[in-house]
C-alpha cells in the first residue's frame, strides 16, 4: 500500500484505485482536541484540492482537502460519534473518506514519508 502526503497535511493511502484519506499526526497535534468532523456525502465527487471535509477542534475549524480527484465511495461514520479518534489514531482509525481515483497521475505531485517529514521539520 502506497502512502503519500500533501503540504496541507493530509495523507492518502492507495490500494488499487481506492484512496483512503485523513489528516496527519502533525495536523492533529496542531489542531488540538478534535470535537466535530463533517464528512463528505457518499457519491460526491471532488477535484484535487477541493474542500472535502471539515474538522473542528477546541482551537479552530479547518478544511480537509482532496489530495486527488475522485468520487467518495465510503466515509468513516464512527467519527461522527467519536471525533477524538482523529487525535488518537489520525493515520489509522481516524481516516475521513475513501475515494475512487479519477486520475492516478495526480499522485505524482505528492510527497513520500521522508519528504513529508523534511517538510514538517522545516515549518
Amino acid at each position: 500500500m502506497t502512502v503519500k502526503y500533501t503540504e496541507d497535511h493530509e495523507w492518502i493511502k492507495i490500494d488499487g484505485d481506492t484512496a483512503t484519506i485523513g489528516i496527519t499526526k502533525y495536523a492533529a497535534e496542531q489542531l488540538g482536541d478534535v470535537v466535530f468532523v463533517e464528512l463528505p456525502e457518499i457519491g460526491a465527487s471532488f477535484d484535487k484540492g477541493g474542500d472535502m471535509a471539515v474538522v473542528e477542534s477546541v482551537k479552530a475549524a479547518s478544511d480537509v482537502y482532496a489530495p486527488v480527484s475522485g468520487e467518495v465511495t465510503e466515509v468513516n461514520d464512527t467519527l461522527t460519534d467519536t471525533p477524538e479518534t482523529v487525535n488518537e489514531a489520525p493515520e489509522a482509525g481516524g481516516w475521513f473518506a475513501k475515494l475512487k481515483l479519477k486520475d492516478a497521475s495526480e499522485l505524482d505531485g505528492l510527497m513520500d514519508e521522508a519528504a513529508y517529514k523534511a517538510f514538517c521539520d522545516g515549518q
